[in-house]
């Protein structure tokens, strides 16, 4: 066996001589560098796990803007109607208040091209209507006036043929008395009289002319007493009279009154009715001004859901969407729950953007190229349809604006950066599954100032 190997030696070393190209192939003899490139990288990786590292959370997102008015805006049919023509195409850049599009009616109850015309016809008829029942009431006002003034005259008229007649029963009254005192004594007379009849001291012509007064003194009480009584009869006709007199004024008030009531309640139901056809005028006005759709603020045209001419619209319906010209834009990131806490106020965020080239060293920030800074603007209460928490970025104004090109729901990724700490933490870390450590302003401040 010794033998053979030496032959081999032999062998191998006239080979070698006789082809040098097995001294580049077979490095049997040669030294082993492996073991030297592994400890230079043992160490190199030894020096990197002590490099630091700053903690992230990453998410996802789109530009939008801060403000919602600035965003992108649907306009929509506000009534139903057949569109005439398009002012505008796709693309085009309009101004606030240009007109994009006219609609016509399609409701049979909206056709009549005189329909403002035929309500305002309505509307005057009604008024004159209204000034009628109006001057109405008036004239029962004047009327109630007059019929107060004559049941006023009247009365007093009754009241002074009263105290005359009350005058006059007294005086009947007064002659009544006269005459009954006159007939008691033409009685005592008359009875002397015949006494002395008897005795034959007078004579039988002076009896009889006792017995005549006595009974013409008879038939004057009678007389006095029926003047008394007629007299009372007519100051009782003056009073009944003088109520018939109130309650027949009172009737003829009581009417007037009635009429100028109605007069007023038809005024008032007019000007209800007029109030009603005004208001339909004013929503028929506005109506027909809803048939041209004009734009809010200024913008660019897009997503014409309607094409064409003469297609039917329903009310509510999408016509076109316009862009805004956006002054302020932001980045709307959606962020998990689990990661919500780490996200502040202020909170600084580097973005990488659809279509912008950037090369990131993920945990090293400020080595990265074509990122653009961000801080935290607002941060939403509520997750939504995705079960994400959604935060508004701005740009951060230390490092400029963001590029012009930008435009509203392009894609964004937002980097949020947290605590520097080495790489071997960062790695046992996430290896045990733990979160990133919070970082503190405050304190970060505190320490800078100090």
């Amino acid at each position: 066996m010794k033998r053979l190997l030496e032959c081999d030696i032999d062998n191998s070393e006239s080979l070698r001589r006789t082809f040098p190209s097995i001294n580049e192939v077979y490095l049997l003899e040669q030294k082993n560098k492996v073991i030297r490139w592994f400890a230079w990288f043992g160490l190199l990786f030894v020096a990197v796990m002590f490099l630091p590292w700053t903690q992230n959370i990453r998410a996802n997102g789109k530009v939008t803007t801060l403000r919602p008015e600035n965003r992108p805006q649907e306009l929509n049919a506000f009534i139903p109607g057949k569109i005439e023509k398009w002012y505008v195409k796709e693309g085009d850049l309009v101004e606030r208040g240009d007109t994009l599009l006219r609609m016509s009616e399609v409701k049979t109850d909206y056709l009549d091209p005189n329909l403002i015309n035929q309500v305002q016809k309505q509307v005057i008829a009604k008024r004159q209507s209204a000034d009628a029942y109006l001057n109405k009431a008036d004239a029962a006002l004047d009327q109630l006036k007059a019929l107060r003034e004559g049941q006023r005259l009247k009365l007093n008229s009754i009241d002074n043929k009263i105290t005359q007649q009350q005058l006059k029963i007294a005086s009947d009254s007064a002659d009544l008395s006269a005459a009954t005192n006159a007939q008691i004594a033409y009685e005592r007379q008359f009875s002397a009289a015949q006494k002395m009849l008897e005795e034959g001291a007078i004579s039988m012509v002076d009896f009889e002319k006792r017995r005549i007064s006595v009974r013409e003194g008879a038939a004057k009480v009678t007389s006095l007493q029926n003047k008394l009584n007629q007299s009372r009869q007519e100051l009782l006709n003056l009073k009944i009279n003088r109520n018939e007199t109130i309650q027949e004024y009172n009737e003829k008030i009581a009417k007037t009154e009635g009429e100028r009531f109605a007069s007023i309640s038809s005024a008032t139901s007019t000007e209800s009715d007029i109030a009603k056809l005004e208001n339909q005028l004013s929503n028929y006005a506005v109506r027909r001004d809803f048939l041209y759709i004009v734009a809010p603020q200024s913008g660019q045209i897009t997503s014409a859901k309607k094409a064409g001419i003469g297609e039917n619209v329903k009310e509510g319906e999408m016509l076109v969407q316009i862009v805004p010209e956006v002054m302020e834009k932001a980045v709307e990131l959606f962020i998990k729950p689990m990661d919500l806490p780490l996200i502040s106020l202020g909170q600084e965020i580097r973005f990488i953007f659809d279509g912008f080239p950037a090369i990131v060293f993920n945990g090293w920030p400020n080595s990265s190229y074509g990122t653009f800074g961000g801080k935290v603007a607002a941060i939403e209460s509520n997750t939504g349809a995705n079960g994400l928490f959604k935060i508004l970025v701005v740009p951060d104004q230390e490092e400029g604006q963001w590029p012009d090109m930008l435009k509203i729901g392009g894609g964004a990724r937002g980097i949020a950066l947290l605590k520097d700490v080495p790489i071997y933490y960062e790695l046992w870390r996430n290896i045990n599954g733990f979160p990133p450590e919070y970082y503190q302003f405050e304190a970060d401040d505190k320490k800078t100032k100090k």
